[in-house]
């Protein structure tokens, strides 16, 4: 290739980068802006002409980053997973409850990510994919961490992946419970108790994790 054309392509590589990089920023931004939006107005208040508004973009330039307000609140959840991310091996089982306490600190992403879970159970929808894999890894980093609490079985006689769909559920149905009545509902409290149980010797020990 003649020096030149060489040059010519370097510069297109460069620009490509550079523009990629540039939408990147652009999408964390929005997606910044949408978790600001999410958390003053809830779920139904986080409109595409609100959070476009807060970004300087009109509603059209929005969709160019995310087609759907489906879309735009299914990346808010990605990237909320990624920033509370914690590596496996430093969850501990008293931990789940601090997070559980933070979460009672954020109603409004709160508020979306159960109004998506809700809605993606019906065939087709947009958030369907995010919330099936998550829920898969949930529930292996579940298992995980109560293996390192208790071994291969629990006090009760589950084994820690029969164990784990039903600390998800508890902390999920709390999560709508709370929603709708908050001043009933110790989320924290409710949860903290449960994780008592999980340790308490004196259930039917039927095994049924076999």
């Amino acid at each position: 290739m003649a020096p030149k054309a060489r040059t010519t392509a370097k510069v297109k590589t460069t620009a490509k980068a550079t523009s990629r990089a540039r939408s990147e920023e652009r999408r964390a931004e929005i997606l910044r802006a949408a978790l600001e939006v999410i958390a003053e107005r809830g779920y139904r208040g986080a409109s595409l002409g609100a959070v476009a508004e807060r970004v300087g973009l009109t509603q059209q330039g929005l969709l160019h980053y995310f087609p759907t307000k489906e879309a735009l609140l299914v990346a808010v959840l990605e990237a909320r997973d990624q920033w509370d991310a914690v590596p496996t091996n430093e969850i501990r089982l008293d931990l789940l409850g601090s997070l559980v306490e933070y979460n009672a600190m954020r109603p409004g992403i709160i508020q979306t990510f159960s109004a998506l879970l809700g809605e993606s159970v019906t065939d087709g929808h947009p958030a369907r994919d995010y919330f099936t894999e998550r829920y898969g890894s949930v529930r292996e980093k579940f298992a995980a961490v109560l293996r390192v609490e208790y071994g291969e079985r629990l006090p009760g006689g589950l084994t820690p992946e029969a164990a784990a769909p039903l600390l998800v559920a508890v902390m999920d149905g709390l999560q709508y419970q709370w929603l709708l009545d908050p001043q009933s509902v110790d989320m924290a409290g409710a949860f903290r108790d449960f994780l008592g149980l999980l340790g308490d010797s004196g259930g039917s020990g039927s095994g049924s994790g076999e």
